[in-house]
C-alpha cells in the first residue's frame, strides 16, 4: 500500500484548490520545498508569499492579508509555528478572529533525525489553549485533502497539524469530513480507542491486534482537537465503559488531555493515554522513535487492556 505523508497531501490540495477559490492566497517562512506549498507557487504565483525566516512576520502578514478578504495559509514546521510565533498568533490572529489557516508541518517526532529542537510535541497543548482558535490533525492524505477545503470554507483561526512521515490510507472512498465531529471507524463493544493523526492508523492495526484476542474495540478519528466532538465520546464510553487515547505529542493538553476533561466532567469511565510521556524527543529514525516512546500497535494494545481491567 502505497504512503503519503499528510504534508505532500496539503500541498497537493493547496494546488488543487486554489483555481476554485480564488482568494485562497499561500504564505511560507522559506520551507516551501518541505511544506509542499511549492506546488501552489508553480500554479499560482502571483498569491504566493515567501516570506523568508521570520515566522512572527508570517503570521503578522497572514493577518493583514485576512482583514483585505484574502483566505491566507500561513506555512511553516510545527515547532516554529506555534513556538517562536505564538504571541503574533494569539494577539494579530486569534484575538480578532481573523480567518487565517496555521498549516503547520512536520509535527511530532515522527521528522525523525531532525531531533527535539524540530519535534513539535507541544504544539496542540499551546493551540488549544488559545481561545477562538480550531485545531485539526488529519489521518490521510484523503481527510487532508478535505481538512484544507474545510478549513477555506471555516471562518474563523484555524491550526491544521501536518506531518513528514508517509502514512497508510485509512479513507479509500469519499468521507463526511465535518470540522468538530469525529468519525466512528469500527464499531466495538469492550474499549474506545480515540485517535489522531499519525495514530489512527496505528489505532486500527491495534483494534486488529486486539480482535484476534477477542477484544472488541471501536476506533474513532477524532481529527478536530477544539471542538472535540463531546457526543460521540460519551456515546461510546457508554458503550464500552472504557476509553484510550492515542496521540503523536504529549499526553498532557492534547488529544488525551481534551478527552479526559470531556468524560472527567460528562461521564466518568476507565482512561489510558498514550502518546509521548511529557519528556523531549530525540534524533532517530522515525520508526525508532515510535517504538523508543511507546506509541505504537502494540502500546495501544497494552493501554486498551489496563483500561478494560479499571472497569
Amino acid at each position: 500500500m502505497a504512503k503519503i505523508a499528510t504534508r505532500e497531501a496539503y500541498g497537493a490540495a493547496l494546488a488543487e484548490l486554489g483555481e476554485k477559490y480564488e482568494n485562497v492566497v499561500v504564505l511560507d517562512a522559506d520551507l516551501s520545498q518541505s511544506t509542499k506549498t511549492n506546488e501552489f507557487k508553480k500554479k499560482f504565483p502571483d498569491r504566493f508569499f515567501n516570506i523568508g525566516i521570520s515566522e512572527q512576520d508570517l503570521m503578522g502578514t497572514a493577518a493583514g492579508l485576512a482583514t483585505c478578504g484574502k483566505i491566507p495559509f500561513a506555512s511553516t514546521f510545527a515547532m516554529f509555528a506555534t513556538g517562536r510565533a505564538f504571541e503574533q498568533i494569539r494577539n494579530s490572529i486569534a484575538y480578532p478572529k481573523l480567518n487565517v489557516k496555521i498549516a503547520a508541518t512536520h509535527a511530532g517526532i515522527t521528522i525523525g533525525e531532525d531531533g527535539a529542537s524540530h519535534q513539535a510535541i507541544e504544539d496542540m497543548a499551546l493551540m488549544r489553549a488559545v481561545p477562538n482558535m480550531t485545531i485539526v490533525n488529519p489521518a490521510d492524505a484523503l481527510s487532508t485533502r478535505k481538512a484544507i477545503e474545510a478549513a477555506i470554507l471555516h471562518k474563523g483561526p484555524m491550526y491544521i497539524r501536518l506531518g513528514r512521515l508517509g502514512v497508510p490510507e485509512v479513507y479509500k472512498e469519499n468521507i463526511d469530513f465535518q470540522i468538530g465531529k469525529g468519525i466512528l471507524l469500527e464499531e466495538g463493544k469492550d474499549v474506545t480507542i480515540i485517535a489522531c493523526g499519525f495514530m489512527v492508523h496505528i489505532a486500527l492495526e491495534a483494534s486488529s491486534m486486539l480482535k484476534e484476542e477477542g477484544i472488541s474495540a471501536e476506533v474513532i478519528d477524532m481529527h478536530t482537537i477544539k471542538p472535540i466532538d463531546e457526543e460521540i465520546i460519551i456515546n461510546s464510553a457508554r458503550k464500552t465503559r472504557a476509553v484510550v487515547t492515542a496521540e503523536e505529542h504529549n499526553i498532557i493538553g492534547g488529544l488525551g488531555g481534551a478527552v479526559a476533561e470531556v468524560l472527567c466532567e460528562k461521564y466518568p469511565v476507565p482512561m489510558v493515554r498514550v502518546g509521548i510521556k511529557d519528556v523531549f524527543g530525540q534524533s532517530g529514525k522515525p520508526m525508532e522513535l515510535v517504538e523508543l516512546y511507546g506509541i505504537r500497535p502494540k502500546d495501544v494494545v497494552a493501554a486498551a487492556k489496563k483500561a478494560i481491567a479499571k472497569k
